[in-house]
């Protein structure tokens, strides 16, 4: 039936435009009839008889339609020009949606934005020593479970810190190290004191209020200008300098802000990664969405790539790694970042995003965790099942299609939404619900 629409539609564009000929009154009246008779259907037994008796007057309509326009060719090429604009229109919405979904990535949701503002207020009325966390004596203390995640998403970081804390097996053994911005610290601060992580302990620190990396990054980070800016963020790139930043501590697990913990992870304090630096789940399997080849990220064209590099190596994900800092001193990787940063810099080595500069840098320093540690792909439609979510220990919205905006994959949502205490006053008065 559609077949036929577009058959009558291409005879119809045969008719000079202000033709009002009793023919093409006709051909209009049963495109307009069969349109009417498909509706919504998409399947044939959706269709009622009626719709089968339309179908065979548009039968004779076309059939007189052939006498009238004989020419093949004529048909021919008009159904070629329709399909070509069919196609270019498909192209221009495929890369507006592109766009747009991109932009609504990259755009603050104006509910956070709220709930910044509201409390970074709170936060200023305090005074100087209600300000401060309890335990902080706790760390610096190697013997505890560390976590990091570095993030200027208050809503976010709750969730991650919330369900690696409820998930655990002694949570007072826990220190969350949170580093942000200094725009975001008041509002990320605010928030901890009004909803301590139960037993854990807690530390926010300003990215800012880091003078010795504002030496070695500021000038990196000029190297990266032009990017993305979710990619060339200082927040972004902290990731390689874990050693500096917890000098005293010899282990710590790295979690992004976009992902909820299921399963107790100070289990990984007892894995044995063999002597290597990072601790990661490989995603080198090829027809899995979470698929990625070193070199679709990297050059390998280029020669300095090519001889220190395998392209069939198996690559890893961020999101989830348990890094051994002292492996991590020892072998001076943060230098070695800095190296191929640089050369980065000097030629088109990589893509954007600190996912390459990993493989590199951890290039032989990775140890392969069992891939329930870590699921990937809940921010793109992947997929994902939902017996793969119950067997995982960490679930990652990696992709645009993050939890916390309207362009989030609805099947997975619930995941993040049950994690995030709506009945919140500041969220109610932000207008932030499922």
């Amino acid at each position: 039936m559609k077949d036929k629409v577009i058959r009558a539609k291409a005879y119809l564009s045969f008719a000079p435009p202000d033709s009002n000929s009793h023919f093409v009154k006709e051909i209009k009246l049963r495109i307009k009839e069969l349109e009417r008779a498909m509706g919504d259907v998409t399947k044939d037994s959706g269709l009622s008889r009626r719709a089968t008796q339309k179908m065979k007057a548009m039968d004779g309509t076309l059939l007189k339609a052939s006498r009238i326009y004989p020419d093949c060719s004529a048909m021919v090429n008009t159904l070629r020009a329709m399909t070509y604009n069919a196609e270019e229109q498909l192209r221009s919405q495929r890369d507006q949606t592109s766009f747009l979904v991109q932009l609504a990535a990259r755009t603050t949701p104006k509910g956070l934005h709220c709930l910044s503002m509201q409390l970074t207020t709170e936060y200023f009325a305090l005074q100087p020593e209600e300000r401060e966390f309890p335990n902080q004596h706790k760390l610096q203390d190697p013997d505890l479970y560390h976590f990091a995640v570095f993030s200027d998403n208050v809503l976010a970081c709750s969730v991650v810190v919330n369900t690696t804390v409820s998930t655990a097996k002694d949570p007072e053994k826990i220190v969350f190290h949170i580093v942000t911005d200094s725009l975001n610290l008041p509002a990320m601060s605010m928030w901890f004191l009004m909803n301590p992580p139960g037993k854990a302990t807690i530390q926010i620190q300003s990215i800012d209020g880091f003078e010795w990396l504002s030496i070695k990054y500021n000038e990196d980070q000029q190297k990266q200008k032009g990017l993305d800016p979710r990619y060339a963020s200082a927040l972004n790139h902290l990731r390689f300098y874990l050693p500096d930043i917890f000098p005293s501590v010899n282990k710590i697990v790295f979690l992004d802000h976009d992902v909820v913990v299921r399963k107790d992870l100070t289990r990984l304090w007892h894995i044995n990664i063999k002597g290597k630096v990072n601790g990661a789940v490989e995603t080198c399997v090829e027809g899995e969405p979470s698929f990625r080849r070193m070199d679709m990220f990297i050059n390998f064209t280029d020669p300095s790539v090519a001889t220190r590099f395998d392209a069939n190596t198996c690559t890893w994900a961020y999101g989830m790694n348990v890094f051994d800092l002292q492996e991590w001193r020892k072998r001076n990787l943060t230098a070695l970042y800095h190296k191929y940063l640089e050369l980065g810099s000097k030629r088109p080595l990589l893509k954007a995003g600190s996912l390459p500069l990993g493989w590199m840098t951890f290039y032989k320093h990775t140890h392969a965790l069992d891939r329930t540690w870590h699921l990937l792909g809940l921010g793109y439609d992947s997929g994902v099942t939902r017996a793969q979510i119950e067997q995982a220990a960490v679930i990652h919205y990696d992709g645009v299609m993050k939890p916390w905006l309207d362009i989030g994959v609805q099947k997975y949502k619930s995941y993040w939404n049950r994690h995030v205490s709506y009945e919140h006053p500041y969220l109610q008065q932000c207008n932030l619900h499922e």
